[in-house]
């Protein structure tokens, strides 16, 4: 208390803001837990990490697929597959779940923290509640969540260095090397040195822009090094670009689909009050923020994994035009803070060890599942009694076949299949293409088939003479082949 006395009152006023919507999330997230568990490649990123710790290096070929047994694969997400392998050995599904939820909630505190660098409290956490809800569809236990308050942080140091008009420093170059470890999202970080670099020109004076120029080229490059910091060096990104080069295939893939506005939602709410924020008052940006905000929409627009991107980046570039339009709050604090001399760091710590006493005690009473519609538990339990090896799967079982250590016909290793194979596959799948399951399973030797209980091709596979369903239930359906049948079952 001596020492606390003795601080400055600056130092005393801590804010905790950030703190406070963080262990909020955090709690939010980990009482929700079971929705975090909902994504077959969760299981799949397991796996791989454990066998990454197992063989202590990272994979440069397939080592589960039954159709792209060898071929060349990068893990481009190898160190978010090891923590969630670890924590999983460590404690079960609570422990991908409690990493998920910190990960999310340490983004949202840090997302706060930027925009109160311009905006009251108020219209500050409106922002980040309305990127947690855009982007709450996609909230999973999969590495692009660990790789989120990277992202917060990245864009946000950059934004702030153009507000600045300053280049942004090099002891930021470490977080774009972790990035790249973390997940293939690392590209975008990239593409916002040069977007936003654009933005720090265009408000510095005349005779500093060259200078300017040089300094934001030399961190641009510095970043682009620091992304090949990991164990596969360059090829890291010829991994990434593998993901971006899957063309049509992405529209066939729920998470890649273009937004749907054909009902009301988050995103399409977010639009039109971007919109009519826009029309009310006449708010004036740059080109380059105009460019970044279109740039992002399109993004979003195009595939709906990019809208939590959306979330971030729009409030981020907006949020110091908006401090100058925006009219204060005549009682609203520019921060939540502690009185001047009250033990801050106290409360802080409280706050801190309350949520890790809530954690603890939640997680030993709760116990935490993955989905039940992406593991079919009996289903393959059928496939093992029938001494099945060779399976045409479900793209949403793949993960879980990996799991049980069956080599799956397609999995959510997007990149490793391509978008040929990919658009043959959706299309033999869904049913618009009869001719080409037939010739998928024959070329394939399929000895068996594990498909959701609503898929197309089940349904074809009933009336198609020399297959026979030998097992069913609500989450899958089982047909193997007439000479290899047993009497039917259901669960």
């Amino acid at each position: 208390m001596t020492i606390a006395a003795s601080l400055p009152i600056a130092r005393a006023q801590r804010n905790l803001a950030p703190l406070c919507l963080a262990a909020a999330s955090f709690l939010l997230l980990l009482v929700s837990g079971d929705s975090l568990l909902h994504d077959p490649d969760t299981l799949w990123q397991i796996k791989v990490g454990q066998w990454i710790l197992d063989h202590r290096t990272v994979p440069w070929t397939d080592l589960y697929s039954l159709t792209r047994q060898n071929e060349v694969w990068l893990s481009t997400s190898w160190l978010s597959q090891v923590l969630f392998a670890t924590t999983f050995a460590w404690w079960g599904w609570a422990g991908p779940v409690v990493l998920t939820a910190a990960a999310i909630a340490v983004a949202m505190a840090l997302l706060l923290a930027f925009l109160q660098r311009h905006l009251d409290l108020p219209y500050a956490l409106v922002f980040c509640l309305l990127a947690m809800t855009l982007a709450a569809p996609h909230l999973l236990a999969r590495p692009h969540v660990l790789a989120l308050p990277v992202m917060v942080a990245w864009s946000g140091a950059l934004m702030d260095a153009a507000d600045r008009g300053r280049a942004p420093s090099f002891l930021l170059l470490p977080l774009m090397a972790l990035w790249a470890n973390l997940h293939g999202g690392f590209v975008l970080g990239l593409a916002l040195v040069g977007a936003i670099g654009l933005e720090a020109l265009w408000r510095a004076d005349a005779p500093r822009r060259l200078t300017l120029a040089m300094q934001w080229a030399a961190f641009g490059l510095g970043a682009l090094a620091a992304s090949c910091c990991t164990p596969y060096g360059i090829d890291t990104l010829l991994g990434a670009a593998r993901i971006l080069s899957l063309g049509k295939s992405f529209s066939v893939i729920a998470e890649w689909r273009p937004a749907d506005f054909s009902a009301f939602s988050p995103f399409a709410g977010a639009l039109l009050g971007l919109l009519g924020l826009a029309l009310m008052r006449g708010l004036t940006l740059s080109p380059p923020r105009v460019l970044l905000i279109l740039s992002t929409t399109w993004m979003a627009l195009a595939h709906v994994r990019s809208i939590e991107s959306f979330g971030v980046l729009v409030p981020l570039v907006l949020a110091q035009p908006l401090s100058g339009w925006i009219r204060p709050a005549a009682d609203a604090p520019r921060s939540l803070r502690m009185a001047a001399g009250a033990p801050a760091a106290m409360v802080a710590a409280a706050i801190v060890l309350g949520s890790a006493s809530a954690t603890v005690a939640f997680a030993t009473h709760h116990a935490f599942a993955f989905s039940t519609a992406q593991t079919p538990v009996a289903a393959v339990d059928a496939l093992i009694a029938h001494k099945a090896a060779r399976i045409f799967n479900s793209y949403g079982f793949g993960g879980y076949l990996i799991v049980r250590d069956i080599r799956p016909f397609v999995d959510g290793r997007s990149e490793l299949y391509g978008e040929q194979f990919l658009m043959d596959y959706f299309a033999a799948e869904d049913g618009r293409d009869v001719s080409g399951l037939l010739r998928m399973l024959d070329e394939n030797r399929i000895e068996a088939t594990l498909l959701t209980a609503d898929s197309p091709a089940a349904q074809i596979l009933d009336h198609i003479k020399g297959w026979k369903r030998v097992y069913a239930d609500n989450i899958a359906v089982v047909h193997v082949r007439d000479d290899q049948a047993e009497a039917p079952s259901s669960g």
